[in-house]
């Protein structure tokens, strides 16, 4: 696949000669106690968001992180898990393999909690990962499935889905776009490789995700990322491009679908002290409760005028109905 072998090529020159331009991050880098982030992990953060979410990483996971990058958010997965062989680290690029090693042998000469046996990098294909079925509790990826064509996406998000286990939630941070990009840019083999051009629809980008089998989508910001424009680009228009993170749990797939939470509230303010849909869903006065759409659309077809429901916020941060 040409395009596989573009990305390649772009991602072995950014671990040979680390370019801070290759990507944008919209997302502070966390600072936690007794944290030191070696300056070279920061030059080489080839992402757009950040997958690393402390409620996500209680009880020492076992942890999977997919495009390994300078080892940035590996050293901080381990910061969270503290066990040998505890992060698990796969890229094809054999060049960023030996980079992160490098780099987290600083990091072990500048934190005293670090020792580089905490993380495990072995080559492999994100479409066919070196990892056991059912073994890890949180998997990752931040800005690499996003240059995958369509049937290659579902066969990486099919192999995440393979090595968690059961509950287990896979993090993402990936470009989206819910404009059509011209065909002369999605077959731009470099702006793909530079996770652009492949950007999908957010709710084409959700469905494939549940059609994987996960039962419960949360996102969790959404952002402004990039614009690619008549002036630089072969377009006739601007194309803005947005940055998402999404949390995808392998829950049971629910009868009437999967439980998708956009950031959508709802607040009842009826004269009764609390309101019971009669499916699970109490709802108590004058009190915010988060909702995923399932649920929104269902209230919304009561036509109660005591019920007020939220437009998407796109962040949702945990808690509520389902």
């Amino acid at each position: 696949m040409p395009y596989l072998d573009t990305t390649h090529d772009l991602y072995k020159e950014a671990a040979l000669h680390p370019d801070v331009g290759l990507c944008c991050t919209t997302t502070p880098v966390w600072q936690l106690p007794g944290l030191k982030i070696p300056p070279i992990m920061l030059e080489m953060n080839y992402g757009c968001g950040s997958t690393v979410h402390p409620r996500d990483l209680v009880h020492q996971p076992n942890i999977l992180y997919v495009g390994v990058g300078g080892g940035m958010e590996l050293l901080q997965f381990a910061y969270f898990s503290r066990q040998i062989d505890g992060v698990i680290g796969v890229d094809i690029v054999e060049e960023m393999l030996s980079a992160s090693a490098r780099n987290l042998t600083e990091a072990e000469r500048i934190n005293p909690w670090f020792e580089s046996s905490f993380v495990d990098l072995r080559k492999g294909d994100a479409l066919k990962l070196p990892v056991r079925d059912a073994s890890i509790d949180v998997a990752a990826q931040n800005c690499l499935f996003n240059i995958f064509r369509l049937d290659d996406l579902q066969r990486a998000i099919a192999e995440m889905y393979r090595v968690l286990k059961p509950y287990g939630r896979l993090v993402l941070s990936d470009p989206i776009c819910d404009q059509d990009i011209p065909r002369v840019l999605r077959d731009d083999e470099r702006l793909r490789a530079q996770c652009l051009s492949g950007s999908l629809p957010l709710n084409q980008y959700l469905s494939i995700l549940t059609e994987a089998g996960f039962g419960t989508i949360e996102i969790r910001a959404r952002r402004p990322y990039r614009i690619l424009d008549p002036v630089h680009h072969d377009t006739d228009r601007i194309i803005y491009i947005e940055s998402v993170e999404v949390c995808a749990i392998k829950d049971p797939m629910p009868k009437d679908g999967p439980c998708i939470f956009t950031g959508k509230t709802v607040i009842y303010f009826g004269k009764n002290d609390f309101f019971d849909d009669g499916k699970g869903h109490v709802l108590l006065q004058n009190q915010p409760l988060s909702i995923c759409d399932k649920t929104a659309s269902a209230l919304a077809a009561l036509g109660r005028k005591d019920i007020y429901i939220s437009k998407s916020t796109y962040f949702y941060d945990g808690g509520g109905c389902c």
